[in-house]
């Protein structure tokens, strides 16, 4: 029986992937539910599974290419089963290599074009059948050197790269963004963290856990012309890899104690920074937190992760001037940033929300025990 290998639909937003490794090559044998690709997608690296056992007949899209959810990748076959390509597959994506001999033009020329970051479509081919070679490209950067700086280097944007950028562009796109700034005193966080020897990230999910259930408008998202609001509560964490921004989850961050969020952040960042974050460990978020003050960034303005209704900022604890009781007094302080789809929530009670985590942080010794 031939048996198609279709990239998955991970998430509710996710449109493509990237086809990372093949495990197996054309020809080997598979076992069902055996490992035989690694697909890149919603931040993250997820092994296919072979959905039937047989031969790998057929790889369909190479490695490094994308493919639409529902593309299909491979063929597996029982041996010697005949079957028809053409049939199976609709259309293809063409690999870079396709894409590049879609334009005529010599290895030299080629080779030249990459090195300085040329666009072949913006020559004009002096060779047989337009086909452009070396000179074509040697006069066009003479021609653009005054106006067109030098390239270094050109990204494929792909995999989590090209995904990320798609995410913060659709989310820019469709919700209109408001962000509000709060500044924080963590003096008893900071006795909590050192007690407990707990992470400030840990506290600030726990904070913002707490309050999100007090406060469900934030925890939502806009379909259509409607908002559903989610029962559960779970907290996305931004982690930044060599490979671009994951967001791992935190389930029901809002019924976990503190010393067991903590232990989740630690495993999860580690899983993230390992490549090794699983389906339904980046996926199910109902709100995210994004924490740069460990590069001492003070405050930002987040951009919303999709389809989530709100997303929140942290900036990095400094030492600050405080007025208390006519008396100036350093403290720790830390600025909250929330940034939140105007559509679904009104900057009132955005306020109160981000309100209600200062006053949670501020008062960090109700989190250890709090239910």
């Amino acid at each position: 029986m031939v048996t198609k290998v279709v990239m998955p639909k991970l998430s509710l937003t996710m449109k493509e992937g990237t086809v990372g490794k093949w495990y197996k090559q054309e020809g080997e044998t598979v076992e069902k539910d055996e490992p035989i690709v690694e697909v890149i997608s919603e931040k993250a690296t997820y092994d296919l599974e072979a959905p039937a056992t047989g031969i790998l007949r057929k790889i369909l899209i190479e490695e490094g290419v994308d493919a639409p959810v529902n593309a299909v990748l491979a063929v597996i076959t029982a041996p010697d089963e005949p079957f028809s390509e053409t049939e199976i597959i609709t259309e293809a994506p063409p690999s870079f290599e396709e894409k590049e001999k879609r334009i005529l033009a010599s290895p030299a020329a080629k080779r030249l074009a990459k090195e300085h970051g040329v666009d072949l479509s913006l020559v004009k081919g002096s060779g047989p059948e337009g086909r452009v070679v070396e000179e074509d490209i040697k006069k066009f950067i003479e021609e653009t050197s005054v106006l067109t700086p030098k390239v270094k280097e050109i990204i494929q944007l792909s995999g989590f790269r090209k995904i990320s950028a798609e995410r913060v562009s659709t989310s820019f796109k469709t919700a209109p963004h408001s962000t509000l700034m709060m500044t924080v005193d963590v003096s008893n966080a900071t006795k909590l963290h050192e007690a407990l020897q707990v992470s400030y990230t840990a506290i600030i999910v726990r904070a913002t856990a707490k309050a999100l259930r007090g406060h469900p408008i934030i925890n939502s998202t806009m379909e259509g012309d409607r908002i559903k609001i989610y029962e559960d509560v779970n907290v996305g964490l931004a982690v930044a890899t060599e490979n671009g921004l994951v967001v791992p989850v935190i389930r029901n961050a809002d019924k976990k104690p503190l010393k067991e969020i903590d232990t989740t952040i630690r495993e999860l960042t580690e899983k993230a920074r390992q490549g090794k974050l699983a389906k339904e460990d980046i996926t199910g978020g109902t709100f995210t937190i994004s924490n740069l003050g460990m590069y001492d960034v003070e405050s930002f303005t987040p951009i919303i992760n999709p389809p989530e209704a709100a997303i929140l900022g942290i900036g990095k604890i400094t030492e600050k001037p405080i007025i208390i009781n006519g008396n100036v007094v350093a403290k720790p302080m830390m600025t909250l940033s929330l940034s939140y789809d105007h559509r679904i929530v009104d900057g009132a009670p955005a306020a109160d929300f981000l309100r209600n985590i200062k006053q949670r942080i501020e008062q960090a010794r109700e989190l250890e025990n709090e239910s």
